[in-house]
Protein backbone atom coordinates (compact mmCIF):
# COMPACT_ATOMS: atom_id res chain seq x y z
CA UNK A 1 0.00 0.00 0.00
CA UNK A 2 0.72 3.22 -0.54
CA UNK A 3 1.99 5.58 1.89
CA UNK A 4 -0.96 8.26 2.66
CA UNK A 5 2.01 10.58 3.52
CA UNK A 6 3.19 10.10 0.05
CA UNK A 7 0.09 11.06 -1.68
CA UNK A 8 -0.47 13.88 0.57
CA UNK A 9 3.22 14.92 -0.53
CA UNK A 10 2.39 15.31 -3.94
CA UNK A 11 -1.12 16.35 -4.02
CA UNK A 12 0.69 19.45 -1.75
CA UNK A 13 3.45 20.04 -4.16
CA UNK A 14 0.62 19.99 -7.19
CA UNK A 15 -1.20 22.99 -5.41
CA UNK A 16 1.27 24.67 -4.70
CA UNK A 17 2.54 24.94 -8.07
CA UNK A 18 -0.58 25.37 -9.42
CA UNK A 19 -0.90 28.86 -6.83
CA UNK A 20 2.59 29.95 -8.35
CA UNK A 21 1.41 29.74 -11.83
CA UNK A 22 -1.35 31.88 -10.87
CA UNK A 23 0.22 34.31 -8.99
CA UNK A 24 1.21 36.15 -12.40
CA UNK A 25 5.13 35.14 -11.58
CA UNK A 26 7.06 35.33 -15.25
CA UNK A 27 10.68 34.33 -16.59
CA UNK A 28 12.45 31.57 -15.77
CA UNK A 29 10.97 30.44 -12.31
CA UNK A 30 7.37 30.39 -14.19
CA UNK A 31 9.08 28.46 -16.96
CA UNK A 32 10.14 25.70 -14.08
CA UNK A 33 6.78 25.56 -12.57
CA UNK A 34 4.98 25.28 -15.66
CA UNK A 35 7.06 22.12 -16.67
CA UNK A 36 6.76 20.60 -13.19
CA UNK A 37 3.06 20.77 -13.17
CA UNK A 38 2.93 19.21 -16.10
CA UNK A 39 5.15 16.55 -15.13
CA UNK A 40 3.10 15.88 -12.37
CA UNK A 41 -0.93 16.12 -13.36
CA UNK A 42 -0.91 12.60 -14.68
CA UNK A 43 0.86 11.44 -11.48
CA UNK A 44 -1.63 13.58 -8.95
CA UNK A 45 -4.47 12.30 -12.03
CA UNK A 46 -3.52 8.87 -10.45
CA UNK A 47 -3.10 9.67 -6.97
CA UNK A 48 -6.49 11.74 -6.77
CA UNK A 49 -8.27 8.19 -8.75
CA UNK A 50 -6.42 6.15 -6.00
CA UNK A 51 -7.38 8.11 -3.18
CA UNK A 52 -10.90 7.94 -3.61
CA UNK A 53 -11.23 4.36 -4.71
CA UNK A 54 -9.94 3.92 -0.78
CA UNK A 55 -11.73 6.38 0.58
CA UNK A 56 -15.31 4.49 -0.94
CA UNK A 57 -13.84 0.98 0.43
CA UNK A 58 -13.72 2.29 3.82
CA UNK A 59 -17.15 4.05 3.44
CA UNK A 60 -18.03 0.66 2.26
CA UNK A 61 -17.36 -1.28 5.03
CA UNK A 62 -18.34 1.18 8.04
CA UNK A 63 -21.87 -0.06 6.42
CA UNK A 64 -21.20 -3.32 7.21
CA UNK A 65 -22.74 -2.95 10.59
CA UNK A 66 -25.75 -1.85 8.98
CA UNK A 67 -28.00 -4.96 8.71
CA UNK A 68 -29.68 -3.21 5.82
CA UNK A 69 -27.25 -2.09 4.11
CA UNK A 70 -24.78 -5.06 5.04
CA UNK A 71 -25.46 -6.76 1.50
CA UNK A 72 -24.96 -3.82 -0.79
CA UNK A 73 -21.69 -3.37 1.40
CA UNK A 74 -20.31 -6.46 0.51
CA UNK A 75 -20.87 -6.29 -3.37
CA UNK A 76 -19.43 -2.78 -2.88
CA UNK A 77 -16.30 -3.79 -1.17
CA UNK A 78 -15.77 -6.94 -3.45
CA UNK A 79 -15.76 -4.72 -6.61
CA UNK A 80 -13.71 -2.20 -5.03
CA UNK A 81 -10.92 -4.71 -4.24
CA UNK A 82 -10.63 -5.79 -7.43
CA UNK A 83 -10.23 -2.92 -8.95
CA UNK A 84 -8.00 -1.39 -6.29
CA UNK A 85 -4.70 -3.37 -6.98
CA UNK A 86 -4.78 -2.09 -10.68
CA UNK A 87 -5.41 1.46 -9.71
CA UNK A 88 -2.41 1.20 -7.45
CA UNK A 89 -0.06 0.08 -9.64
CA UNK A 90 -1.02 2.55 -11.69
CA UNK A 91 0.08 5.12 -9.24
CA UNK A 92 3.23 3.17 -8.76
CA UNK A 93 4.04 3.50 -12.28
CA UNK A 94 3.13 7.11 -12.34
CA UNK A 95 5.59 7.73 -9.75
CA UNK A 96 8.57 5.76 -11.57
CA UNK A 97 11.73 8.34 -11.64
CA UNK A 98 11.25 9.82 -15.14
CA UNK A 99 14.88 9.95 -16.93
CA UNK A 100 15.18 13.94 -18.41
CA UNK A 101 17.29 12.64 -21.17
CA UNK A 102 14.58 9.82 -22.25
CA UNK A 103 12.39 12.78 -24.41
CA UNK A 104 16.22 13.64 -26.35
CA UNK A 105 18.00 12.96 -29.59
CA UNK A 106 20.64 10.08 -29.46
CA UNK A 107 23.94 9.62 -31.05
CA UNK A 108 24.36 6.19 -32.45
CA UNK A 109 27.89 4.71 -32.50
CA UNK A 110 28.09 1.35 -34.39
CA UNK A 111 31.54 -0.31 -33.82
CA UNK A 112 32.45 -3.74 -35.57
CA UNK A 113 34.14 -5.99 -32.95
CA UNK A 114 35.71 -9.36 -33.36
CA UNK A 115 35.09 -11.09 -37.13
CA UNK A 116 37.42 -8.89 -39.10
CA UNK A 117 35.46 -8.40 -42.24
CA UNK A 118 32.07 -9.87 -41.55
CA UNK A 119 31.76 -7.90 -37.75
CA UNK A 120 31.75 -4.79 -40.44
CA UNK A 121 29.54 -5.96 -42.68
CA UNK A 122 27.54 -6.41 -39.64
CA UNK A 123 27.70 -3.54 -38.43
CA UNK A 124 26.85 -1.92 -41.35
CA UNK A 125 23.48 -4.60 -41.24
CA UNK A 126 23.02 -3.09 -37.96
CA UNK A 127 23.10 0.12 -38.98
CA UNK A 128 20.38 -0.30 -42.15
CA UNK A 129 18.31 -2.29 -39.09
CA UNK A 130 18.50 1.01 -36.91
CA UNK A 131 17.72 3.43 -39.90
CA UNK A 132 14.54 1.42 -41.18
CA UNK A 133 13.37 1.90 -37.80
CA UNK A 134 14.04 4.89 -37.51
CA UNK A 135 12.30 6.09 -40.84
CA UNK A 136 8.97 4.15 -39.33
CA UNK A 137 8.97 6.04 -36.28
CA UNK A 138 9.18 8.99 -38.46
CA UNK A 139 12.81 10.30 -37.07
CA UNK A 140 15.82 11.56 -39.52
CA UNK A 141 19.30 9.82 -39.44
CA UNK A 142 22.62 11.98 -40.37
CA UNK A 143 25.41 9.79 -40.56
CA UNK A 144 28.50 11.92 -39.08
CA UNK A 145 31.22 9.90 -39.17
CA UNK A 146 32.00 6.67 -40.64
CA UNK A 147 35.03 4.42 -41.60
CA UNK A 148 33.64 1.96 -44.47
CA UNK A 149 35.81 -0.73 -45.36
CA UNK A 150 36.00 -2.27 -49.56
CA UNK A 151 33.46 -4.75 -48.89
CA UNK A 152 30.85 -2.56 -48.10
CA UNK A 153 30.77 -2.50 -43.89
CA UNK A 154 31.67 -0.34 -40.91
CA UNK A 155 34.93 -0.55 -39.19
CA UNK A 156 32.88 2.32 -37.33
CA UNK A 157 29.70 4.71 -37.59
CA UNK A 158 28.47 7.26 -35.83
CA UNK A 159 24.61 8.83 -36.87
CA UNK A 160 22.60 11.56 -34.85
CA UNK A 161 19.23 10.50 -34.82
CA UNK A 162 16.68 13.05 -34.02
CA UNK A 163 12.83 12.86 -33.37
CA UNK A 164 10.68 12.22 -30.48
CA UNK A 165 11.53 9.85 -27.33
CA UNK A 166 14.84 8.68 -29.48
CA UNK A 167 16.58 7.69 -26.32
CA UNK A 168 14.28 6.80 -24.68
CA UNK A 169 12.92 4.14 -27.27
CA UNK A 170 16.66 3.19 -28.32
CA UNK A 171 18.52 3.43 -25.18
CA UNK A 172 18.35 -0.39 -24.42
CA UNK A 173 20.70 -1.54 -27.33
CA UNK A 174 23.67 -0.39 -25.95
CA UNK A 175 26.15 -3.51 -25.77
CA UNK A 176 27.36 -6.30 -27.82
CA UNK A 177 25.52 -7.31 -30.60
CA UNK A 178 26.55 -11.15 -31.95
CA UNK A 179 25.62 -12.35 -35.06
CA UNK A 180 25.79 -16.05 -36.34
CA UNK A 181 25.52 -16.64 -39.86
CA UNK A 182 27.53 -18.22 -43.38
CA UNK A 183 29.28 -15.23 -44.77
CA UNK A 184 29.10 -14.65 -48.26
CA UNK A 185 32.76 -15.19 -48.27
CA UNK A 186 32.63 -18.82 -46.83
CA UNK A 187 32.91 -21.14 -49.67
CA UNK A 188 32.14 -24.20 -47.27
CA UNK A 189 28.95 -23.08 -45.57
CA UNK A 190 30.35 -23.07 -42.21
CA UNK A 191 28.74 -20.92 -39.93
CA UNK A 192 31.02 -17.70 -38.44
CA UNK A 193 30.28 -15.65 -35.28
CA UNK A 194 31.20 -11.88 -34.95
CA UNK A 195 30.31 -9.16 -32.91
CA UNK A 196 29.53 -5.77 -32.90
CA UNK A 197 29.17 -2.87 -30.33
CA UNK A 198 26.74 -0.53 -30.41
CA UNK A 199 26.14 2.45 -27.74
CA UNK A 200 23.10 4.74 -27.70
CA UNK A 201 23.86 8.22 -25.97
CA UNK A 202 21.54 11.18 -25.21
CA UNK A 203 22.24 13.84 -27.47
CA UNK A 204 23.83 16.54 -24.88
CA UNK A 205 22.41 19.92 -25.06
CA UNK A 206 24.97 23.25 -24.49
CA UNK A 207 23.96 23.69 -20.89
CA UNK A 208 24.48 20.00 -19.54
CA UNK A 209 28.48 20.32 -20.51
CA UNK A 210 30.75 23.25 -20.18
CA UNK A 211 33.88 22.63 -22.61
CA UNK A 212 36.40 24.77 -22.58
CA UNK A 213 38.23 25.76 -25.07
CA UNK A 214 41.74 25.35 -23.32
CA UNK A 215 40.64 21.55 -22.89
CA UNK A 216 40.75 21.24 -26.74
CA UNK A 217 42.75 20.43 -29.45
CA UNK A 218 41.13 21.04 -32.83
CA UNK A 219 43.10 19.26 -36.04
CA UNK A 220 42.26 19.63 -39.66
CA UNK A 221 42.41 16.72 -42.07
CA UNK A 222 41.68 15.75 -45.90
CA UNK A 223 38.26 13.68 -45.33
CA UNK A 224 39.29 10.20 -46.93
CA UNK A 225 36.88 7.00 -47.82
CA UNK A 226 36.97 3.31 -48.66
CA UNK A 227 41.09 2.07 -49.01
CA UNK A 228 41.89 5.68 -47.86
CA UNK A 229 41.33 7.23 -50.98
CA UNK A 230 40.77 10.96 -51.16
CA UNK A 231 37.48 11.92 -51.63
CA UNK A 232 38.61 15.94 -52.01
CA UNK A 233 41.21 17.57 -51.58
CA UNK A 234 40.80 20.08 -49.18
CA UNK A 235 41.00 19.94 -45.44
CA UNK A 236 37.70 19.40 -44.52
CA UNK A 237 37.37 16.81 -41.72
CA UNK A 238 37.96 17.63 -38.29
CA UNK A 239 39.63 15.95 -35.14
CA UNK A 240 38.60 17.35 -31.73
CA UNK A 241 40.23 15.76 -29.33
CA UNK A 242 39.29 16.73 -25.54
CA UNK A 243 42.55 16.70 -23.36
CA UNK A 244 41.00 15.76 -19.59
CA UNK A 245 39.29 12.54 -20.58
CA UNK A 246 41.72 11.95 -24.15
CA UNK A 247 38.19 11.42 -26.28
CA UNK A 248 38.85 11.90 -29.89
CA UNK A 249 35.90 12.87 -32.15
CA UNK A 250 36.07 13.20 -35.70
CA UNK A 251 33.29 14.08 -38.86
CA UNK A 252 34.34 14.28 -42.38
CA UNK A 253 32.29 15.94 -44.43
CA UNK A 254 32.66 18.26 -46.81
CA UNK A 255 31.75 21.13 -45.18
CA UNK A 256 34.83 22.65 -42.62
CA UNK A 257 32.30 24.38 -40.41
CA UNK A 258 29.50 21.73 -40.61
CA UNK A 259 32.06 19.15 -39.34
CA UNK A 260 33.25 21.40 -36.16
CA UNK A 261 29.49 21.40 -34.99
CA UNK A 262 28.94 17.60 -35.91
CA UNK A 263 32.27 16.63 -33.80
CA UNK A 264 31.61 19.50 -30.73
CA UNK A 265 28.02 17.99 -30.28
CA UNK A 266 29.76 14.27 -30.76
CA UNK A 267 32.18 15.65 -28.24
CA UNK A 268 29.37 17.16 -25.42
CA UNK A 269 27.05 13.59 -26.03
CA UNK A 270 29.62 11.99 -25.25
CA UNK A 271 31.28 13.99 -22.13
CA UNK A 272 27.36 13.97 -20.86
CA UNK A 273 27.20 10.34 -21.47
CA UNK A 274 30.25 10.04 -18.90
CA UNK A 275 29.23 12.27 -16.35
CA UNK A 276 25.78 10.40 -16.31
CA UNK A 277 27.43 7.25 -16.39
CA UNK A 278 30.03 8.31 -13.32
CA UNK A 279 26.69 9.57 -11.20
CA UNK A 280 24.32 6.31 -12.18
CA UNK A 281 27.52 4.16 -11.29
CA UNK A 282 26.65 3.21 -7.96
CA UNK A 283 22.68 2.65 -8.49
CA UNK A 284 24.06 0.53 -11.48
CA UNK A 285 26.13 -1.58 -9.09
CA UNK A 286 22.76 -2.37 -7.65
CA UNK A 287 20.77 -3.49 -9.65
CA UNK A 288 20.54 -6.80 -10.93
CA UNK A 289 19.93 -7.10 -14.76
CA UNK A 290 21.32 -5.27 -17.51
CA UNK A 291 18.31 -3.86 -18.72
CA UNK A 292 18.79 -0.04 -18.83
CA UNK A 293 22.70 -0.72 -17.29
CA UNK A 294 23.75 0.73 -20.72
CA UNK A 295 26.88 -1.70 -20.28
CA UNK A 296 28.76 -1.75 -23.53
CA UNK A 297 31.20 -5.21 -22.88
CA UNK A 298 27.60 -7.14 -22.02
CA UNK A 299 26.89 -9.35 -24.55
CA UNK A 300 23.14 -8.53 -25.17
CA UNK A 301 21.59 -10.15 -27.94
CA UNK A 302 22.54 -13.05 -30.43
CA UNK A 303 20.99 -12.56 -34.22
CA UNK A 304 21.32 -16.73 -35.41
CA UNK A 305 20.47 -16.03 -39.60
CA UNK A 306 20.51 -20.01 -40.20
CA UNK A 307 17.75 -20.45 -37.41
CA UNK A 308 15.74 -17.14 -38.21
CA UNK A 309 16.31 -16.11 -34.13
CA UNK A 310 16.79 -13.23 -32.39
CA UNK A 311 17.67 -13.80 -28.52
CA UNK A 312 17.95 -10.44 -25.57
CA UNK A 313 20.26 -12.76 -23.39
CA UNK A 314 18.95 -10.24 -20.85
CA UNK A 315 14.91 -10.57 -20.83
CA UNK A 316 15.34 -14.42 -22.25
CA UNK A 317 13.38 -13.17 -25.24
CA UNK A 318 13.61 -15.16 -27.78
CA UNK A 319 11.64 -14.17 -31.52
CA UNK A 320 11.80 -16.23 -34.82
CA UNK A 321 11.62 -13.30 -37.02
CA UNK A 322 14.93 -11.91 -37.41
CA UNK A 323 13.91 -11.55 -40.78
CA UNK A 324 11.67 -8.80 -40.34
CA UNK A 325 13.76 -7.57 -37.59
CA UNK A 326 16.41 -6.73 -39.93
CA UNK A 327 14.28 -4.94 -41.81
CA UNK A 328 13.64 -2.61 -38.99
CA UNK A 329 10.49 -4.43 -37.08
CA UNK A 330 12.39 -4.18 -33.45
CA UNK A 331 9.26 -2.22 -31.50
CA UNK A 332 8.34 -6.23 -29.78
CA UNK A 333 11.88 -6.28 -28.58
CA UNK A 334 11.91 -2.55 -27.64
CA UNK A 335 8.87 -3.22 -25.49
CA UNK A 336 9.60 -6.40 -23.83
CA UNK A 337 12.93 -4.31 -22.69
CA UNK A 338 11.15 -1.52 -21.57
CA UNK A 339 8.49 -3.92 -19.60
CA UNK A 340 11.13 -5.52 -18.01
CA UNK A 341 13.03 -2.19 -16.97
CA UNK A 342 9.82 -1.20 -15.64
CA UNK A 343 8.69 -4.10 -14.00
CA UNK A 344 12.28 -4.07 -12.14
CA UNK A 345 11.96 -0.59 -10.99
CA UNK A 346 8.57 -1.00 -9.44
CA UNK A 347 10.23 -4.31 -7.91
CA UNK A 348 13.31 -2.01 -5.95
CA UNK A 349 10.14 0.65 -5.34
CA UNK A 350 8.00 -1.83 -3.01
CA UNK A 351 11.30 -3.23 -1.50
CA UNK A 352 12.13 0.95 -0.80
CA UNK A 353 8.81 1.05 0.62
Amino acid sequence: MIPDEKIEAILGRFDYLEAKMSSGLGGAEMADAATEYAELRPVVEQARAYRAMRSDLDAARDMLDDAEMRAMAREEIAAIEARLPEAEHALQRALLPKDEADARPAILEIRAGTGGDEAALFAADLLRMYQRFAEGAGWRVEIVEETPTELGGFKEVVANITGPSVFARLKFESGVHRVQRVPATESGGRIHTSAATVAVLPEAQEVDVEIRAEDIRIDTMRASGAGGQHVNTTDSAVRITHLPTGIVVTSSEKSQHANRAKAMQVLRTRLYDLQRSEADAARAADRKGQVGSGDRSERIRTYNFPQGRLTDHRINLTLYKLDQVMQGDLDEVIEALQAADEAERLAAMVDLA
